[in-house]
């Protein structure tokens, strides 16, 4: 499919408001163009939202989730699970769009959509597990247990490099939870937001619910700053760099409001000498490599035992001079563009400043001669003791450390301040539980034998430190959408005190 036939198939072929509030809304923003990173082209031009189209934005949320949060759970599960079959009709050309807006290979690009897909599929289960506990009154005649209610609109802030699916990580739980969704996406891939938007806009239809799921297109100072002092919007839920959640942390506290913050990672590798090597560098390829080293779990630092670390730099060099870097949208693609002119420029920085520090280049490390944002994946062998390694650059460099012992490597995996993901190939069971003990892997993720990126939604996504301490996706995430109380009933004649207490 080209550009136009799948714009044609999304119906944002002639979309370019940015502003959905149970209807679309003409916005009265400013006008930005999108630009493709494969080929530097404008492909679409959108109008953002400004803080009046804001206000109508949380207008019909509020006013949609008054009335939702009523529908039993699931019966919203039921609206999520059509949501699912609308994005299992569209996978394909959805994820043609991301590729083209965003620059990630087709089958990433696919692989993002099966992701909303699987969340869908998790969501509908949990409408019918929103469990509270039961507990024991230390009160005769007395029954205490908790409940949990729907929180309020739930306000999303996601970034470019996952167009679509961290909005679904945050959407179908929190729709299934009772709450409604106010979406700011990235202002680089606002197409695949309006393209989302509007399959959800298709389930919803006819159902007097159409406000569940709302757009605001706009940019931080604007509608990120509106979203973050507003307090009809009890929970943020906002996916991006540290530097931003500084920012959106301490407005959102501020208000007395609750955030999940998915910001940075620095994530590292630790290979041991009894590791299995091509396994190894298997995983370490596609997780430094993959969406051109633009994911918050992409491996930045690949941690090597002395006495393989040449043996594993020889033979990952060697798979990088295979990694064939052209057109996204080409099956044959393994490594597309990255997302902007400023990426190259931040990429090219890093590699000065890892030179200066006593860095020794492996492979790549030179922007493509061609149209587009195209770089070499590159690999570069540094001291410990050079602080580039503790900023994440989002592009695909890959920083190589040598150590001699377990402890060691760990101390320096630890040593940033960020803690998302990490790893540790090694063939010891003792190897891998000192890892994963309370002394080991500081990080929200620790694999064994598997490499950063690749999370499963199954699990509870998010990380420590400044990463933000956020958890979206799987596992018991679900409770940030919503709120506790504690309920106790006294089925007796008499009124007796906890703790014993005598009162008159």
């Amino acid at each position: 499919m080209n550009q136009q036939e799948i714009f044609e198939a999304l119906g944002i072929a002639e979309q370019n408001s940015g502003v959905y509030a149970g209807e679309w809304l003409e916005a009265t923003g400013d006008t930005i163009d999108v630009t493709n990173p494969a080929t530097g082209e404008v492909m679409a031009s959108v109008t953002l939202a400004s803080l009046d189209d804001y206000e109508k934005v949380v207008e019909s949320s509020v006013e949609t989730f008054e009335r939702w949060r009523t529908l039993p759970a699931p019966k919203r599960g039921e609206y999520v699970r059509l949501l699912g079959n609308a994005l299992r009709e569209n996978i394909d050309t959805l994820g043609a769009l991301v590729t083209l807006e965003m620059g990630k290979i087709h089958a990433e690009g696919v692989g993002e959509v099966q992701e909303m897909v699987d969340i869908c599929d998790f969501a509908v289960g949990l409408s019918r597990q929103l469990y509270g506990n039961t507990m024991a009154s230390e009160r005769p005649n007395h029954r205490m247990y908790e409940h949990w209610h729907p929180l309020g609109p739930v306000g999303v802030i996601s970034a470019f490099n996952f167009p679509v699916a961290v909005w679904s990580w945050n959407s179908t739980i929190a729709a299934v939870c009772g709450d409604t969704v106010l979406w700011k996406p990235s202002e680089a891939t606002p197409l695949t937001a309006i393209a989302v938007t509007k399959i959800a806009q298709g389930v919803m239809a006819g159902s007097g619910f159409e406000g569940l799921f709302n757009l605001a297109i706009g940019d931080g100072k604007t509608i990120g700053n509106a979203m973050n002092s507003d307090i009809r919007l009890p929970l943020i839920s906002a996916t991006g760099s540290c530097d931003m959640g500084r920012i959106v942390g301490p407005a959102v506290a501020q208000r007395m409001g609750r955030t999940i913050l998915e910001l940075g990672g620095n994530n590292a590798v630790i290979v041991m000498d009894d590791a299995d090597l091509d396994l190894a560098v298997r995983a370490a390829l596609f997780s430094a490599v993959g969406t051109s080293g633009q994911r918050c779990t992409t491996l930045r630092r690949l941690l090597v035992h002395r006495a393989v670390a040449d043996k594993v730099v020889n033979r990952l060099a060697e798979a990088y001079g295979q990694v064939t870097i052209g057109d996204p949208l080409d099956a044959s693609t393994l490594m597309g563009p990255v997302v902007s002119e400023r990426a190259i420029d931040q990429m090219m920085n890093s590699l000065e400043i890892a030179r200066e520090q006593g860095g020794e280049m492996v492979t790549g490390g030179n922007r493509l001669d061609r149209d587009g944002y195209f770089v070499e994946p590159t690999i570069v062998k540094v001291p410990k003791s050079a602080s580039i390694t503790q900023d994440e650059t989002f592009a695909p460099i890959l920083w190589v450390i040598e150590f001699d012992t377990l402890d060691e490597a760990i101390e320096i995996q630890n040593g940033v301040t960020q803690g998302l993901s990490s790893a540790i190939f090694t063939e010891s069971m003792k190897n891998a539980e000192r890892f994963l003990s309370a002394a080991g892997s500081d990080c929200g993720i620790a694999n064994v034998n598997i490499g950063t990126s690749g999370a499963e939604i199954g699990g509870a996504f998010g990380g420590e430190k400044e990463t933000g301490g956020g958890r979206e996706a799987g596992s018991d995430a679900w409770k940030a959408y919503m709120r506790r109380q504690t309920t106790t009933i006294n089925w007796g004649d008499d009124l007796p005190l906890a703790q014993g207490i005598e009162f008159g």
